[in-house]
C-alpha cells in the first residue's frame, strides 16, 4: 500500500510540475486566441474607422505577426491607455500593441519585444503662430498632451510650462485649436497623420528618439520569444515593409 501512495503521489507531482511548465503560449496555441491590448484612438497605429473596426498600421503587424506563430486569430481589447499595463499585468489580455515607447520605468513592469518603429517628440501649435518654434520656446507655456504618454513625459520636462493632460491625443489637438493650449508635444508618426483634419502645424524636428514595442509580462518568456522570431520573419519576407508604404508610404 505504501509503494502504490508513493507511486501515485510522484505521479500528482509530475502533472503538477507538467501543468506549472506550461506558459502563455502554450494557452495561447491552445486556445486558438490572442488577446491583444490596444488604446483605438491614436491613429494611424490603432484607431476605430467609420464601420468602427479597430485598423491600423500595428493591427495590420500585429496580424501578420499572430499568423507567423501559429494558426490563431488575433482579438484586439480597447483598452483605455491609463489602465492598459495594468490591464495586462491582471491577464486582461497577454500582449500591448498600442504605439507604446520602449522606456526604463515601463520595463520595470513589462517586458518588451524588440523595437519595430522609431520615432520622437515633435511640437504641435496653430497654423496662424510664429512664435514657437524649439523647446526652448515652450518655457512658461501651456502645452496640451495626451495622459502617460512619452508626450506627456518630454513636457512635464519644460521649465514653467503648464501641462494640460487629456486621455486622448485628439482632445489635445483641440485644446490648441481652440486656444486654450499653445502647444501639443507628441509622437511624430501619428501627429504627421493626426493634425490633417486640424488647423495646426509641426514646427520642429523630433527633438527625442523613441522606438515602439510590443510589451509582455515579465514571466512569459515563451511568448516574448515567439513574438521576437515572428517579427524578424515578417521583416526579412518583406511583410513589415509592405505594412509601412500601406500607412506611411516609402520609407
Amino acid at each position: 500500500m505504501a509503494k502504490r501512495i508513493v507511486i501515485f503521489t510522484f505521479i500528482l507531482v509530475f502533472v503538477f510540475s507538467v501543468m506549472a511548465l506550461a506558459g502563455t503560449l502554450d494557452e495561447i496555441l491552445k486556445s486558438g486566441v490572442f488577446k491583444i491590448g490596444t488604446d483605438a484612438t491614436y491613429a494611424p497605429f490603432e484607431y476605430r474607422n467609420f464601420q468602427n473596426k479597430i485598423v491600423g498600421f500595428d493591427i495590420d503587424l500585429v496580424t501578420a505577426l499572430v499568423k507567423e506563430i501559429g494558426n490563431i486569430k488575433p482579438v484586439f481589447v480597447d483598452t483605455a491607455w491609463d489602465g492598459i499595463i495594468p490591464s495586462l499585468l491582471s491577464k486582461k489580455y497577454d500582449m500591448i500593441a498600442s504605439a507604446m515607447t520602449i522606456t526604463k520605468e515601463r520595463a520595470k513592469k513589462v517586458t518588451f519585444s524588440d523595437p519595430y518603429f522609431e520615432t520622437g517628440q515633435v511640437i504641435v501649435v496653430s497654423k496662424d503662430r510664429n512664435d514657437i518654434k524649439s523647446v526652448d520656446d515652450l518655457k512658461g507655456k501651456v502645452i496640451a498632451v495626451q495622459l502617460g504618454t512619452t508626450g506627456d513625459f518630454a513636457a512635464s520636462k519644460i521649465e514653467g510650462a503648464t501641462i494640460k493632460r487629456f486621455d486622448t491625443i485628439d482632445k489635445a489637438y483641440f485644446e490648441v485649436m481652440l486656444g486654450r493650449a499653445d502647444a501639443v508635444v507628441n509622437d511624430l508618426a501619428q501627429t504627421a497623420y493626426g493634425i490633417k483634419r486640424f488647423p495646426l502645424k509641426i514646427v520642429c524636428e523630433p527633438f527625442t528618439v523613441e522606438y515602439y514595442g510590443f510589451a509582455m509580462r515579465k514571466e512569459d518568456k515563451d511568448l516574448h520569444k515567439a513574438v521576437n522570431d515572428a517579427l524578424k520573419k515578417l521583416k526579412e519576407k518583406g511583410i513589415y515593409d509592405k505594412i509601412y508604404k500601406k500607412w506611411f508610404g516609402n520609407k
